[in-house]
């Protein structure tokens, strides 16, 4: 079965998801087939993980 992506923007407060535009949203990048809504959420919770663990070390 193929992945259908989701727009995280759209699809934001809806009962129904809404489908991807890709290469037609200004919110895509191509070169890593995906939406930078995603990208930066990833990030995001990358230097949460990175801050926690630096905040445990200290407390040892």
């Amino acid at each position: 079965m193929p992945f259908i992506p989701v727009c995280p923007l759209m699809s934001a407060g809806k009962d129904i998801e809404i489908v991807c535009a890709q290469d037609k949203c200004a919110w895509y990048i191509k070169n890593y087939k995906t939406c930078s809504i995603y990208l930066m959420a990833h990030n995001a919770a990358l230097d949460i993980k990175q801050k926690q663990s630096a905040k445990a070390a200290v407390k040892k």
